[in-house]
């Protein structure tokens, strides 16, 4: 059995970049990514809107207002290094009420403290100009914003982690960690793996894989579903780029918007339902072990039981095409509902406090022999290669490499 310096457990965007980033500090180590699924990148970085964020949201000095303002602009330059498909087609958050355009200017200053110094506020002959089929009063303009190819990032950097004399190991679900006198024996369904370190990049799982290493995680990872519309062809002309409402400051979720994509599509949303399984991208789906670890942990009833009022309207929209078709007109009424149809789901890891609260900044633990990365929600694929940074940091001061 072959001893890795550091295996990296979860081939997402996160777990390769941190890889990625690991091998450019220490080429000469050997790194193994170990994968549950036949590819990577399959589940939160296959199934996102492919949104490039700017940084414009995110409380100012957190780690994801800093990664997102840096890691976007890494993620441009590895993506026309690589040729990966992406653009700089910014986005506009558009106010459709009067309490909504009191808030762009709060909105605007925040990303201003982020260092976003091309942020406006724009009146509504403005926001004709950059979308003209966009409704509301008002908007702010983000020229940052783009949109890329995310599940072509992942595939570029497994091909560069293979170049470079890594292994990434698919098929191979971590069920057991085993701390040994000088490492860690990792049992997975592909067999035994051996290592001195263990980063966990687990994403849906990250929980989990820390409870394997003994750590007690400050956070549960709890599912939200988010479901996809997409306009027909004829109608996505309506759509220039990222079209976004004003978020909510008191709600979880940012609500349904209108992103363009890479390869031409457009989609509408996501909406955000509380999922009885990790990996649940059918309305139906359930699993057992995620439902029972969901329900009975105090942390998912006070999130519920807080935003019950937001909750029933997303639950709405969700079963309903026509409550969804109409969050999607508020922002392009002219929009038809034959030009609006279903399309596909994602699903978010929301790691939840035992008080009910959102883990609001990336958390990223140390452990003994490993680096865990708990908590990863958006914009981690957009700040991915900035994060890898931190973790890799993180891991040349904790193996002492």
């Amino acid at each position: 059995m072959r001893r890795y310096d550091v295996t990296v457990i979860g081939a997402g965007i996160v777990g390769l970049a941190s890889a990625y980033r690991l091998l450019q500090r220490h080429p000469s180590l050997a790194v193994l990514v170990l994968e549950k699924e036949r590819q990577v990148g399959l589940h939160q970085t296959g199934r996102n809107s492919g949104v490039l964020h700017s940084g414009l949201y995110y409380r100012p000095g957190s780690a994801r207002a800093r990664t997102c303002v840096q890691g976007r602009a890494q993620m441009v330059a590895f993506a026309r290094e690589h040729g990966i498909p992406h653009e700089t087609c910014g986005k506009v958050v558009v106010a459709v009420g009067r309490r909504e355009l009191e808030r762009l200017p709060a909105l605007c200053a925040n990303g201003r403290r982020n260092g976003l110094d091309r942020v406006e506020v724009v009146d509504r002959a403005a926001l004709r100009e950059i979308e003209p089929h966009a409704g509301g009063l008002g908007a702010v303009w983000v020229p940052y914003a783009g949109i890329i190819d995310f599940a072509a990032v992942a595939a570029k950097l497994r091909d560069l982690l293979l170049a470079a004399g890594a292994a990434v190991t698919t098929l191979a679900e971590a069920t057991g960690i085993r701390r040994s006198a000088d490492g860690v024996e990792i049992a997975t369904r592909a067999g035994r793996r051996a290592s001195r370190h263990l980063i966990n990049c687990g994403g849906l799982y990250s929980d989990r894989i820390a409870r394997l290493d003994g750590l007690t995680s400050p956070a549960r990872i709890v599912a939200f579903r988010g479901d996809f519309f997409e306009l027909a062809p004829a109608a996505r002309h309506k759509v220039r780029g990222l079209i976004y409402p004003v978020p909510d400051p008191s709600m979880p979720f940012l609500g349904v918007h209108l992103t363009r994509r890479t390869a031409g599509q457009v989609e509408c949303g996501p909406n955000a339902v509380f999922a009885l399984k990790r990996e649940g991208y059918g309305k139906a789906d359930v699993d057992g072990r995620d439902a029972l670890e969901a329900l009975s942990y105090r942390g998912t009833w006070r999130l519920l039981l807080r935003h019950a009022r937001y909750g029933i309207r997303e639950y709405a929209r969700a079963l309903s095409r026509r409550r969804f078709i109409a969050a999607v007109r508020r922002l392009v009424p002219s929009l038809t509902d034959a030009e609006v149809r279903p399309s596909r789901a994602g699903v978010r890891a929301l790691a939840l406090a035992p008080d009910g609260a959102m883990v609001d900044d990336f958390l990223i633990v140390r452990g003994e022999r490993s680096v865990h990365v708990l908590n990863a929600p958006s914009p981690a694929a957009t700040a991915a290669l900035a994060i890898g940074s931190d973790v890799a940091e993180a891991a040349t001061a904790a193996f002492a490499l």
